[in-house]
């Protein structure tokens, strides 16, 4: 999903005082250091940087990150500056860079000397921040527990993208970094940006205070062109191939079934307000430009009251297109999103979705829910509220991971064998170089095999 980068006005949009600067919380918060040691109490982090502006590392810099960066710039409340940058490729790097530039006079300062291109760039963009900043975890899921882990453990604030593992052991890595990050006070945001939409807000309360009774069935659908991966060119580095194609291959990004149909998992699961405990689906591959996957998804949902949600996952063209989701309950029905411009939320008195069986409509635009995940961060930070939606991110992708894992298998899959399963992609994916074999090999022609229901193992 392609991040809406482009300003929109918002009335509802946080815009209240930050309070005092860092510098005189610094003040007021030694005068009170002595008394809160001796009664045990946990201080709050302290945000240096007299100044007041808050400093960002760009740890993956594809559109999601370059676009992520110009959100924040788009906030309000206190300067924000582009410091540092990572990625794996030099090429990718200079282009967000020269992106960013243009219109953004004193908000970009990062020379070439923090400027960093590898594996390890992450630990070096990471290591030029303090207190009070953030980094953004933007690259393929494959290495977002990694990072993530990296910058809790440096007592670095977090935005991260989804998805945000790619398997078991990943997800359990980052529900770990979720709950130190915790503990320690981290300011975390997460890009399910659609929590931040006050139109999903505004719906979702009215469905929990009974609009439509019990929710017994939800369906959510992200329907549209295909994800095309080429055969690899014989002299390519297998690897770098697989990662410059990552919604192709499962190993990198957990495959577009998650990485693409997690905002939707998410938003159905807190309409209905609960996560589910088992899975099962069915999928397959109509055409080879697929890469490791398939490309289409239908799966099955079941919550512990034996509620339904049911994902629709495919992306072929020539035909039917919509993104959309929607709740049905035992006194109605609403769609929660019509479209992904404009989500246009409807509750209808009955499960046929008519004009006279309305009962609310939200009626008007959503606030631009990326810029407003960007302020309730920052605004946290400068204000040393509480924000952390790591541990919620990491449920969602459990979720996720069941689907997947159900379809590609065809197994019934729980959330206790999610957490609970050994299954890797790459077992070290900490030391991963250039030079490492690619987890997975194409045929002769250069074309990646599906995933073999009754067969394949992901769990």
């Amino acid at each position: 999903m392609k991040r809406q980068t482009k300003p929109q006005a918002s009335e509802s949009s946080p815009t209240e005082p930050f309070g005092p600067s860092r510098r005189e919380f610094l003040a007021q918060s030694s005068r009170v250091v002595a008394g809160s040691v001796v009664a045990g109490v946990a201080l709050p982090r302290i945000y240096a940087a007299g100044n007041n502006t808050i400093r960002l590392a760009l740890v993956g810099c594809g559109g999601r990150g370059t676009g992520a960066v110009a959100d924040a710039f788009a906030a309000t409340g206190g300067p924000v500056k582009l410091y540092a940058m990572a990625d794996l490729f030099a090429e990718r790097l200079k282009a967000s860079y020269d992106n960013l530039i243009k219109g953004n006079e004193g908000k970009v300062d990062v020379p070439p000397q923090r400027q960093f291109v590898g594996f390890d760039a992450y630990k070096k963009a990471i290591d030029c921040l303090g207190p009070g900043d953030i980094v953004l975890l933007t690259t393929h899921a494959a290495f977002r527990p990694m990072h993530f882990e990296y910058a809790v453990n440096k007592g670095v604030n977090v935005f991260a993208e989804k998805s945000f593992a790619t398997d078991s052991p990943a997800v359990r890595r980052w529900l770990k970094a979720a709950e130190l990050s915790e503990k320690k006070n981290l300011k975390v945001g997460v890009g399910f940006m659609w929590r931040h939409s006050d139109a999903r807000k505004e719906t979702i309360r009215r469905i929990h205070d009974g609009a439509i009774g019990e929710v017994h069935t939800l369906r959510i659908y992200r329907v549209h062109g295909p994800v095309h991966c080429p055969p690899r060119p014989k002299d390519a580095n297998e690897l770098v191939f697989q990662l410059r194609y990552p919604n192709s291959f499962t190993w990198v990004s957990s495959g577009f079934f998650i990485d693409w149909h997690c905002h939707n998992i998410d938003v159905a699961c807190w309409a209905k307000g609960a996560w589910p405990v088992s899975a099962q689906g069915f999928g397959g591959r109509c055409y080879k430009e697929a890469g490791s996957q398939f490309d289409h998804y239908t799966v099955e949902y079941t919550f512990a009251d034996g509620a339904k949600l049911f994902a629709f996952s495919r992306h072929m063209d020539g035909c039917w297109q919509t993104y959309s989701d929607y709740a049905h309950g035992f006194q109605g029905s609403a769609v929660i999103m019509a479209t992904l411009g404009q989500p246009k939320p409807i509750i209808y008195k009955s499960q046929n979705m008519v004009p006279d069986q309305i009962v609310w409509q939200y009626g008007k635009d959503d606030p631009n829910p990326y810029h407003v995940e960007w302020q309730l961060l920052l605004d946290a930070i400068r204000q040393n509220k509480p924000h952390n939606e790591a541990r919620r991110a990491g449920e969602a992708e459990v979720a996720a991971l069941m689907g997947r894992v159900a379809t590609h298998t065809g197994q019934i899959v729980t959330s206790d064998q999610i957490m609970n399963s050994n299954f890797q992609f790459v077992e070290d994916i900490d030391n991963m170089t250039f030079d490492t074999p690619a987890p997975i090999h194409d045929d002769p022609e250069g074309i990646y095999a599906p995933p073999q229901p009754g067969i394949t193992k992901e769990c």
